[in-house]
């Protein structure tokens, strides 16, 4: 078996992988800021989305970014958060259940990125970060450009080159995506909106950028 744990519509070996080490992932992106990260860009940057919008965490993990929707989205909407892993799926309904945020507000599906459950410009946003490594990026890309509305927008949180991302490809089983092959395969479905860097003292901006871009 290949060390990257590269996944087809068919074959998902990192579900299986994730099911094993999802409260070690877990505990390692709490530990290092993560959501209060998200937070502030989320903070800065508002989601351009209304009352009611449908969104989809497209790779879920344990729900720290279903969280942060949560948190700073300050109207009911509906959020479907998916993922392969079952394990992370059930950590992640924990922590929602656990949290203040609108329980009501989130369902959860076990899926595939490259087969999502959802009929052609049905959603208004799609969020993803750490998902996409996973997947060849065409075929993610234009998987999720098909279940966005004309309008909606995609946010993207892809990991960056650097040393610290290098560290997590070993740790977590995932090839990094060039930038340049990001913004092509981006420009292909979306128009960008903005690419931010997180703060260099943050430590999500060892390893991660986020892209916010619309869908025509």
């Amino acid at each position: 078996m290949e060390y990257v744990l590269t996944g087809t519509k068919t074959e998902s070996p990192a579900g299986s992988y994730y099911d094993k080490i999802a409260a070690y992932y877990d505990l390692t992106f709490k530990l290092n800021g993560y959501g209060r990260s998200l937070d502030q860009y989320l903070e800065l940057h508002p989601l351009p989305v209304s009352r009611g919008a449908k969104i989809l965490d497209a790779g879920c993990g344990t729900g720290l970014l279903t969280l942060a929707l949560l948190r700073n989205l300050h109207f009911p909407v509906n959020i479907t958060s998916l993922d392969l892993s079952a394990t992370s799926i059930t950590a992640a309904r924990k922590a929602v259940e656990e949290g203040p945020g609108r329980t009501r507000d989130v369902s959860f599906a076990e899926g595939n990125l490259l087969s999502l459950p959802f009929a052609d410009d049905s959603l208004d946003l799609v969020v993803t970060s750490g998902a996409l490594e996973y997947v060849p990026l065409e075929e993610g890309m234009t998987e999720i450009s098909r279940v966005i509305a004309p309008g909606g927008h995609l946010l993207h949180i892809p990991c960056r080159p650097s040393p610290a991302t290098t560290f997590l490809e070993i740790l977590f089983r995932f090839k990094k995506l060039p930038r340049k092959e990001i913004l092509s395969q981006t420009d292909k479905h979306f128009s960008m909106v903005h690419e931010y860097r997180f703060p260099p003292l943050q430590v999500i901006g060892w390893s991660k950028t986020a892209m916010l871009a619309r869908k025509a």
